[in-house]
């Protein structure tokens, strides 16, 4: 095998954009997508295809089609096929978000899968086989579980979490789910290197992408299918730190989050830890798919003509561990908590602001900064007068990145990183 050279982060847009320029020259290969589409995402802004408006009576939804595990009504807000972490439910639980109460993100919804007849299929023009005949390699569960296995926590995080700040703290229309900023979780995943897989399965030295697709539903948006969820990964991304896991918090993969097996791309947005997963395509050409053309690229005024090359590294976001409008008593000292966190490296520093942004103070943090994980802190306040107040948190990460003022606006709403104002009251 040939071997690919980590790719550094501040590469990850250039390998992108270099995709794009093979695809119009003819050397790249597009699933699913028409050249007549991908030119017309290219050239112009489109308009977002069968994506719901956001739209705060979203979070009354009183039942989520499709999803296993129960949703108390206090530990999550139900989003159509999705359902939101709310913030309060995390307060004392520890480092790790419990299964229970970990976000559900579906396109459709989750299969129950039996794992004594799940098969992990690898092909593709990137794997060894006879001169012009594409190779297939199966697996079984039992036998990922024989091959040598890694633990890490990370985070997943929908590309689109904190998207309906868009609207209620930036006054401006976006579309699709109108996450507050529960589409997140961090869990201590434990699963085969997809780098072993791939080695395993006969991965040549002129592969260049695989894409992993899941074994739920396809997905029909608009009227037309696109097939089931399959999103490409460049190949250096792959043999870095791409897990396939089959345990979460020390237990087998619950229905919801991916059993019997499912992808984790640490740091990435998390339509890249493909769920459920059924088999990787392993091509000797760069790839596509919806899920990096129409959807999960950045389309609007502050944005390229055609949008954005696609999504791969999460924002900066910073939460408390309290519901909106919680109520504090003045005169009396209070321990406010919350969790920061960042695609682009651990996070080194949080500030907190009790007075609408006047003033900030640094919280103490809890855990040392982790890169793809979260960090907990806190702070004493001492509301001295009732009355309606706005608590603030700004995060900085070791990448020397902190929390804008305001996200930068994309159509679609993605990656909304801006400092959030929340919401309580003094009595």
């Amino acid at each position: 095998m040939t071997h690919v050279p980590r790719t550094p982060r501040g590469e990850e847009a250039s390998y992108d954009r270099e995709r794009l320029r093979q695809w119009l020259a003819g050397q790249a290969r597009a699933d699913g997508v028409s050249r007549r589409r991908l030119l017309t995402l290219l050239a112009a802004v489109p308009a977002a295809a069968g994506l719901p408006p956001v739209s705060r009576a979203a979070a009354t939804t009183p039942k989520a089609a499709g999803i296993v595990k129960p949703l108390p009504d206090s530990w999550f807000t139900v989003r159509g096929t999705n359902a939101e972490t709310k913030w309060e439910s995390l307060r004392g639980v520890g480092y790790h978000t419990p299964i229970d109460r970990f976000f559900v993100r579906n396109h459709t919804s989750t299969p129950v899968l039996d794992a004594t007849t799940w098969r992990l299929k690898l092909w593709g023009s990137g794997l060894r086989g006879a001169p012009g005949v594409d190779r297939a390699v199966e697996f079984g569960l039992e036998e990922l579980r024989a091959m040598p296995s890694v633990t890490r926590s990370a985070f997943v995080e929908c590309a689109g979490n904190g998207r309906g700040y868009y609207a209620t703290q930036q006054g401006q229309t976006v579309t699709g789910t109108a996450w507050t900023l529960g589409a997140v979780g961090v869990a201590r995943w434990r699963g085969v290197r997809l780098a072993e897989v791939l080695r395993r399965a006969g991965l040549t030295g002129t592969a260049v992408d695989v894409m992993p697709r899941g074994l739920d539903d396809e997905y029909v948006t608009d009227g037309v299918n696109l097939g089931r969820v399959r999103r490409p990964l460049p190949l250096a991304k792959a043999l870095d730190d791409v897990v396939l896991a089959y345990e979460m918090n020390g237990e087998p993969l619950p229905y919801d989050h991916g059993y019997p097996v499912r992808v984790l791309v640490p740091g990435w947005v998390g339509i890249s830890s493909i769920k459920w997963v059924g088999d990787i395509e392993v091509s000797a050409e760069p790839l596509f798919s919806p899920w990096n053309t129409d959807f999960y690229r950045l389309f609007g005024p502050d944005h390229p003509d055609g949008g954005s090359p696609p999504l791969t590294r999460q924002t900066i976001k910073s939460a408390f561990e309290l519901a909106v409008g919680a109520t504090f008593t003045a005169g009396r000292t209070h321990q406010l908590h919350g969790r920061s966190w960042s695609g682009a490296g651990g996070v080194r520093d949080v500030q907190v602001s009790t007075d609408g942004g006047a003033t900030w103070r640094p919280a103490r943090r809890r855990d040392a900064p982790r890169p793809d994980g979260w960090v907990r802190w806190s702070l004493p306040w001492r509301p001295s007068a009732p009355g309606p107040a706005e608590l603030l948190a700004r995060a900085t990460d070791t990448a020397g990145r902190s929390q804008p003022d305001q996200a930068v606006y994309n159509t679609q709403g993605y990656l909304f990183d801006a400092v959030v104002r929340h919401a309580v009251t003094v009595v």
